[in-house]
């Protein structure tokens, strides 16, 4: 017998796409577009067709907790029940939490699991500050800016059509990031707004662009302050919000100066007359909005340029307005963070890097190589413990080579996922969770454009596999903190729902819960910031010992730093190109993707290529100071001749354990987990050096 169940698309980290599953006796076996849902539209991606024909059954899943019986890495195992492996786990906690303090033990996590608000709850009540996650890179520096600037985080409003769009950043149609979902810039596309893109290749949606921006990797700061400054030369700002709603533009204006176009374009390739006109086009247009991609966090200067996009959505005034960046706010139900717990910012001195990445600390947020200096090198004390979750830092964290020995070197390493990785041949401990088809829960409840969906148990999970919000809830109670957490994970989910004013009984047969947007909010409520105001100028930054305005620094690599660097590795290395079959390291088992992507590609120019004796479809090294790994030649004449951009998280599981092929081509060997930002401790992942060869036959 057939039945079709409404849900919510899980098959990649972000989610959020509506869907009907198909199950047929007992079994999932289709997965259908749900054309009425409000942010999906109809829309869904090949990776939910990929998830649903060859991961959702596929044989290599994990079924059963095990215990490493080996050394690490060796792929040694035993299998233990659920009991043995949860007391395992909270008795060595418990005993490194007595001997060594609680914030000796680190959490972690990948992106967009719904399972995170269950992580931070844990980590909370255990009294540890720090939480491993890819936020420093992700997302998370806008959130922490936002909230620095009193709000939350701006959010396009496709549904009221802008009549400009800025892609920055953003290959939306490949990655679906967040709240957004490509459909909706898509169907707006079709309406023919003004439409500008910044980015380094030349996309499909740079194609489509009235003014393509071809910047070098990492100096999208001083591309906007050019821009922001052409806006405040010509005239072309909101006189009224400036003046009646914002605070230190004067300063502002100051630094401004600092950045014209022809000085601009020394520092971003980007010539002088495409940087007025975008900027003309941007301003004039009403209403006009930005969708900014995590690329342009993907540097040292990434919280700078969070906030200058959100400073250019204020100064032409689409900041809030119908159809420009609107403040949606979250969705119906318990704050996010009542629910995660709000202790750890009395906690701040304990956590790592916390007084040395404020902006970062102030939304409980902490970067990789803290937690691998602790590890290596006990500093400012010993790391013992990690705990992770639905994430594969072998492959996602920067400095593989160092993750890896810090892996290796940690007391007790715990880890949970669906499918054996090169990280998890590494745990003591690992436990088999459960698809996202296999446990009910409340999707979209982290995101905010006011919306959550019900995503109902749809399939009995394989083997003993469980969901990580049954494993966190059951984990939680066996630390001492029964209280705090529920008898059945299911009772959470009323908890959270419970403002709302229903039950998960009742919101499982929902299509969702809204809150309505409200428009120009800060015209009477103002800025949840120190001033009241709307700061360009920001004293807190002051205050921590950062610049309270923004600026272009220089990539810790680039064509003009150490002349011995560039001439041994004279090309500018952009990492993270996305791709419509992969979320990160997910999905490498489906043969339906792997069919149309099977390798990691190098986009190169031709006349790069050529020099160096490579042909399309070749095998080439990229190498650095730091190592040298191998992707596929992708000869493309919409990269610059002195850049080439690499894809990340490729490993491959049809090769034997423990190693999965994934030293032949993680672009993350290639990456240092040291030059930082500032602010946010946010890597550089654009703007690198390198050079490229042609592997020999």
């Amino acid at each position: 017998m057939e039945t079709r169940i409404r849900t919510n698309c899980r098959a990649c980290g972000h989610a959020g796409c509506g869907a009907y599953v198909v199950v047929e006796d007992g079994r999932a076996t289709k997965i259908l577009p749900d054309k009425e849902h409000p942010i999906s539209k109809g829309y869904l991606c090949r990776k939910a067709r990929g998830f649903m024909e060859d991961m959702q059954y596929h044989p290599d899943r994990l079924l059963y907790p095990q215990r490493r019986v080996g050394e690490r890495g060796e792929g040694k195992w035993e299998r233990i029940s659920w009991n043995d492996a949860l007391d395992t786990i909270a008795s060595k906690l418990n005993q490194i939490k007595t001997e060594s303090g609680p914030e000796s033990v680190v959490f972690g996590h990948g992106t967009g699991r719904s399972h995170h608000r269950f992580i931070y709850r844990v980590a909370n009540f255990f009294g540890t500050p720090n939480v491993l996650a890819n936020g420093h890179i992700c997302y998370l520096p806008r959130l922490a800016v936002s909230k620095q600037l009193g709000i939350p985080v701006p959010i396009v409003d496709y549904d009221n059509h802008p009549s400009c769009i800025m892609s920055w950043g953003s290959n939306t149609i490949n990655s679906n990031a967040d709240e957004y979902i490509g459909v909706n810039l898509g169907l707006n596309l079709k309406r023919k707004p003004q439409y500008i893109v910044v980015d380094p290749q030349r996309t499909k949606l740079a194609q489509k662009a009235d003014i393509w921006l071809q910047l070098r990797p990492g100096t999208d700061v001083a591309l906007a302050m050019a821009m922001m400054h052409v806006m405040v030369k010509e005239n072309l700002y909101d006189h009224e919000f400036v003046e009646n709603y914002s605070y230190g533009f004067d300063k502002f204006v100051e630094r401004l100066e600092e950045y014209p176009p022809e000085v601009a374009e020394k520092i971003t390739w980007v010539p002088a007359e495409k940087i007025v006109a975008a900027a003309r086009m941007f301003a004039k247009a009403k209403p006009a909005a930005i969708q900014w991609g995590v690329g342009i966090e993907h540097n040292v200067n990434c919280a700078n340029s969070d906030r200058c996009l959100i400073f250019m959505s204020a100064l032409t005034g689409n900041l809030d307005a119908p159809g420009g960046n609107v403040l949606f706010g979250p969705p119906p139900g318990l704050p996010r963070m009542e629910f995660c717990g709000q202790e750890f910012q009395d906690r701040a001195d304990k956590m790592l890097g916390g007084t040395r990445y404020r902006l970062a600390a102030s939304i409980n947020r902490i970067s990789p190589h803290v937690v691998w200096d602790a590890i290596e090198h006990g500093d400012p004390y010993q790391v013992r413990a990690l705990m992770i979750m639905g994430s594969n830092p072998l492959l996602v964290r920067e400095n593989s080579a160092r993750v890896e020995r810090c892996l290796k070197q940690v007391e007790f390493l715990v880890m949970a996922d669906i499918f054996p990785t090169p990280s998890t041949e590494m745990a003591d401990i690992l436990l088999p969770a459960a698809t996202w088809l296999e446990f009910d829960n409340i999707a979209d409840y982290w995101k905010s454009h006011g919306y959550i969906f019900p995503r109902p148990k749809i399939v009995e999970p394989p083997g003993e596999a469980k969901s990580d919000i049954e494993i966190l809830n059951e984990l939680g109670k066996r630390l001492g903190f029964a209280d705090e957490f529920w008898d059945t994970y299911q009772d959470s989910l009323d908890y959270i729902l419970e403002p709302a004013g229903v039950s998960w009984e009742e919101f499982k047969d929902m299509h969702y819960l809204h809150n309505e947007p409200q428009y120009y909010k800060y015209k009477t409520e103002g800025f949840k910031s120190p001033t009241g105001k709307f700061e360009f100028y920001i004293q807190q930054n002051a205050d921590w010992g950062y610049d309270p305005l923004p600026a272009h620094v220089e990539p810790p690599e680039s064509p003009s730093s150490d002349p011995e660097l560039t001439d041994k590795y004279p090309l500018v290395l952009t990492t993270g190109t996305r791709t419509q079959e992969y979320f990160g390291s997910e999905h490498r088992q489906s043969k339906f993707l792997r069919k149309k992507h099977p390798d990691p590609l190098l986009h190169i120019h031709p006349e790069t290529a050529a020099a160096r004796g490579i042909a399309h479809g070749d095998w080439v090294y990229i190498e650095n100071a730091r190592g040298k790994v191998k992707h596929k030649a992708q000869v493309d004449d919409g990269i610059d001749p002195r850049v080439v951009a690499a894809e990340f998280g490729w490993w491959y599981p049809e090769r034997p354990a423990p190693d999965y092929g994934f030293r032949d081509c993680n672009i993350n060997f290639l990456i240092d987990d040291l030059n930082v930002g500032p602010e946010s401790g946010a890597t550089n992942l654009k703007g690198l050096m390198c050079e490229v060869s042609r592997v020999p036959n």
